[in-house]
């Protein structure tokens, strides 16, 4: 039997009082020890979760990803295994199951529902609705994860409709994802059984949404940031309300994690109570997870924190454990097998040649081009009129315009380029295999001589992030599904952010180069894309007819 004495911060009472917890596993007893905070003890939380993450996105295993989250307060995910399932099917959702077992932290995972994301571009595997049936099935999944095809969910498509009915039947939740869907769309999806939406980027669409009955979950990831445009809505909203990363990148998730949401929230004077509810409480009762709320018989997650300012935690215990003190992990490495699907062949120069094609261009002699956005996984599309050279269309960094490529990477094929403006390069190439939703190779670069030394080393490490400027070059391998390392987290982010940095001295004015870039390919995301198969309009869930 453990004691701890401390302030008891009771969201539900909406009251802070001082009291002796007895707890091993679960808690045991709660004693109240008066009315009036005792300014010498620490504070005593429930656990923080984040309510929607790819695990993937951190470029970690789970485990090392457990590690690093613990030392902020996070004693629970519920995370979509997504990206390594679109690489490796059902296989790699056990994978990440299997894995994350294996450490003192509770990962929640739910059934990918998207796989492929779409028939637009080539993925690793296919996951159908018998296969979510069966995953459903497993206690170890507890959603249906986004459902990301909201197209067919609107038009009936019965594969769609039969993946949620599953759902439905084994009264487990399913996750939305509908960016800027309003209206009478948005209320045709929720209707089909959607019950939450992260992709939000406007408060007016969150509250149509949440005028629906949708719960809505404000996301600050390392690419996609809409903390500030929806925070306001917890005032008027604290049951509907959670917070998730979505993607959070290595050297992201060492600064922090849900903390700082938290800290960012007291700062604009929004209640504690409610800031609790959203990273801590609400996703307990919406996922029906088996997280404890520091109520005598649950388990024994909670944090200790130094004050309800900061939120600087002291210790974190999952399950009775001390799994983290002091910004110190106790959470022990775990060797783990590798798991990948990778198939393609280096390529040639001459495979990153466009050819000028007249017939490509609109009426006004342009040619679409991608824009992409600081901060955002929605994209822009701008006309462009074509710089030639020695009869090919070549990148024209003065006008912040590059050549942008994606390789299938599951079968040799001809590789997509088209152009992108908003990466601002003055030299040099970036590529990664971390490319939502398929994971195929996307390069953006100035010279297709780098742009071919920085693929090449993708496929010849079976995946990663790279980088080529000349004769300067760097790698950090993924060999985990092109997509995680299987290295220490910590080292892993050291790693990624002198990536980062390099990429940023290319003279990007991005704050995350490489997760921007990530988002190139993803196609259910508007405005305009670029898939292994072709520029691809999102709006009009098509390809570009020039």
């Amino acid at each position: 039997m453990n004691t701890i004495h401390a302030n008891l911060v009771n969201a539900f009472k909406k009251e802070i009082y001082p009291v002796t917890v007895e707890f091993d596993k679960h808690i045991m007893k709660v004693e109240k020890n008066g009315d009036k905070q005792d300014p010498s003890l620490p504070y005593l939380m429930p656990g923080f979760i984040d309510a929607h993450v790819h695990i993937e996105s951190s470029m970690l295993i789970p485990s090392e990803f457990s590690r690093i989250a613990v030392t902020h307060g996070t004693v629970a995910t519920v995370s979509d295994p997504h990206e390594i399932a679109n690489v490796c099917g059902v296989e790699g959702v056990h994978f990440m199951i299997d894995n994350g077992k294996k450490v003192p932290f509770k990962f929640n995972f739910g059934a990918p529902s998207c796989v492929p994301a779409t028939t637009f571009e080539t993925a690793g595997a296919t996951i159908d609705s018998q296969a979510i049936k069966e995953l459903l099935m497993l206690d170890d999944i507890k959603y249906l994860a986004e459902m990301m095809n909201y197209p067919g969910v609107l038009h009936n498509d019965p594969e769609v409709l039969q993946k949620i009915q599953h759902a439905k039947t084994m009264q487990k939740p399913v996750d939305g994802h509908a960016p800027g869907l309003r209206g009478e769309q948005a209320a045709r999806y929720i209707q089909a059984g959607i019950s939450t939406d992260h992709e939000c980027f406007t408060s007016e669409e969150a509250l149509d949404k949440l005028s629906g009955g949708m719960k809505i979950l404000i996301r600050e990831g390392s690419a996609a940031k809409n903390y500030e445009a929806l925070i306001d809505l917890l005032n008027d909203h604290e049951d509907e309300i959670m917070f998730c990363s979505d993607d959070k990148h290595p050297d992201s998730l060492v600064e922090g994690h849900i903390n700082q949401l938290c800290k960012r929230a007291v700062a604009k004077g929004i209640d504690i109570f409610k800031i609790i509810k959203a990273a801590a409480i609400n996703p307990v009762f919406h996922y029906k997870l088996n997280v404890g709320l520091l109520r005598v018989n649950e388990p024994a997650d909670f944090i200790l924190v130094e004050d309800l300012v900061d939120f600087k935690v002291l210790q974190t215990f999952i399950d009775g454990n001390l799994v983290a003190e002091n910004g110190q992990s106790k959470i022990k490495p775990v060797s783990e097998k590798v798991l990948n699907n990778f198939s393609a062949k280096e390529i040639k120069l001459k495979d990153l040649r466009l050819e000028k094609e007249p017939h490509l261009l609109n009426e006004q002699g342009e040619f679409p081009v991608i824009e992409a956005y600081d901060g955002q996984l929605i994209t822009g599309r701008i006309g462009w009129e074509p710089k030639e050279q020695d009869g090919a269309w070549v990148s024209d960094p003065e006008a912040d315009i590059l050549k942008i490529v994606v390789v299938n990477r599951y079968q040799d094929a001809k590789p997509a380029i088209g152009f992108i403006r908003g990466f601002g390069f003055k030299t040099g190439a970036i590529g990664s295999t971390v490319a939502h939703d398929s994971h195929n190779i996307v390069a953006v670069g100035v010279s297709d001589q780098d742009l071919l030394e920085t693929i090449n080393r993708l496929i010849r490490e079976k995946g990663g992030i790279s980088l080529v400027s000349g004769d300067q070059g760097a790698i950090l391998p993924l060999p985990v599904a092109g997509l995680m390392s299987n290295k220490d987290g910590y080292e892993v982010a050291k790693n990624y952010a002198a990536m980062d940095n390099m990429a940023k001295k290319l003279q990007s004015s991005l704050s995350a180069p490489y997760m921007t870039l990530s988002f190139m390919a993803l196609l259910v995301i508007p405005a305009l894309k670029l898939s292994d198969k072709g520029l691809f309009d999102g709006e009009k869930f098509a390809f570009v007819k020039h």
